[in-house]
């Protein structure tokens, strides 16, 4: 299926790896001009090699700029004044015992999580809305919805993005520009690996995936760590004029963690 998003600008946040990286795959390989984003030229580097390996022709620029930060905004957005997809992926986390959690950590994931896309988005929504045209997508999760107790903080900042992936949707009112989240449920990255892994360190990695899903995940239905590219295939049908009548949702891509019809 040919997406119609050929030509058109798309900036991933965070996509030198994990599902931002497969999210900037699959929008290069639908002909877009993809930028690549990580926090330091090496990482950028490394991650278009790695895209081009699979994608020969893939048109890519590199953008070296912390986007966790206003300075990095600053630089990002003086580098690419204009786009015609934002995805908001930028964003960590970790599991902390909530009493452990300090003021700082609460602002910091706030900061990384939440503020990067706000800031892109008050750049980048307005010229969209000017030109009749644009998507933005943020990458939430399943914590969104279904809170971890063990990442209280982590879960906080995904439901707020929810909350603005919302409210901005409003502001594209009869207009041809979106604004949606998708939410992924455990994803297999480098660094949800690595968590696993710790989890249950006397295992060898497939069998620590499996018992994850069994023991922390069981509401999963299909009881496996989920594909990046599954995520990057939404996440492109969602950037297209395919998905025109699809605005403010909320698309849920768990494998069916969460356990209600809406």
């Amino acid at each position: 299926m040919d997406l119609g998003i050929s030509g058109k600008k798309a900036l991933v946040t965070a996509s030198t790896g994990g599902i931002g990286m497969a999210i900037a795959t699959q929008l290069a390989a639908e002909g877009t001009t993809t930028i690549v984003n990580g926090r330091n030229e090496a990482s950028v580097e490394n991650a278009t090699a790695r895209i081009r390996e699979v994608l020969p022709n893939a048109v890519l620029v590199g953008l070296a700029a912390d986007n966790s930060t206003a300075e990095g905004i600053a630089q990002t957005v003086e580098a690419h004044p204009d786009v015609d997809i934002l995805v908001n992926n930028l964003g960590i986390f970790e599991e902390i015992d909530y009493f452990d959690l300090t003021d700082d950590a609460w602002r910091h994931i706030f900061e990384v999580n939440v503020m990067s896309g706000v800031r892109l988005t008050r750049h980048y929504l307005k010229p969209m809305l000017e030109k009749n045209s644009g998507r933005i997508i943020f990458i939430s999760s399943e914590s969104g919805v279904t809170p971890a107790p063990e990442m209280a903080h982590y879960s906080m900042t995904k439901t707020a993005q929810l909350a603005i992936s919302r409210s901005l949707a409003q502001l594209t009112k009869g207009t041809n520009v979106t604004v949606n989240s998708v939410l992924p449920g455990p994803t297999l990255t480098p660094g949800v690996e690595e968590f696993v892994v710790g989890l249950f360190p006397d295992e060898d990695p497939g069998t620590a995936q499996r018992r994850f899903m069994v023991e922390n995940r069981p509401l999963s239905l299909i009881q496996r760590l989920i594909d990046p590219a599954e995520i990057a295939n939404l996440v492109a049908f969602i950037a297209s004029p395919r998905a025109a009548a699809i605005n403010g949702a909320a698309l849920r891509s768990e494998g069916g963690i969460v356990p209600t019809i809406s």
